[in-house]
């Protein structure tokens, strides 16, 4: 099935910028049919990975952009992030300890896990000096 409703946006990674990625996705996905909780779990999984370019994808100055791609394909949502910073794949990231990390109040860690677990599939790639990360979510 071909993609359908694709949008785009390109924002400096920066963190004052991942408001305006949230509400560029709660835009997209209003007319979806998605319940409140579903569409909290989207912009959540969005807004940690927006977060992690921010702070991780490019150390040092000039700062790189972050772009975002949002599409419905075969009954879900796929949300693709791409920058040129570095190298980062997510899919090897092994998850948490989640209570040894809440137990011990370690800050940070936890963004991977969340969004990987909110959504319902990720893929990552590199491809021509850039970081491609594609999370979807059913619709069904």
């Amino acid at each position: 099935m071909a993609r359908t409703d694709v949008r785009g946006i390109v924002v400096p990674a920066a963190l004052g910028e991942v408001d305006r990625v949230r509400r560029f996705l709660r835009d997209y996905i209003a007319g979806l049919g998605l319940d409140e909780q579903d569409s909290l779990k989207v912009e959540l999984a969005l807004h940690e990975i927006c977060v992690n370019v921010a702070l991780y994808a490019y150390p040092g100055e000039p700062r790189g952009d972050m772009a975002v791609r949002v599409w419905q394909e075969d009954g879900a949502l796929f949300i693709e992030v791409r920058d040129r910073g570095v190298p980062f794949n997510p899919v090897k990231k092994k998850n948490p300890n989640v209570l040894v990390r809440l137990r011990r109040e370690l800050p940070g860690g936890l963004g991977v896990y969340f969004y990987r677990t909110l959504m319902d599939g990720l893929s990552y790639r590199r491809v021509r000096g850039e970081n491609v990360l594609t999370v979807r979510k059913s619709l069904q």
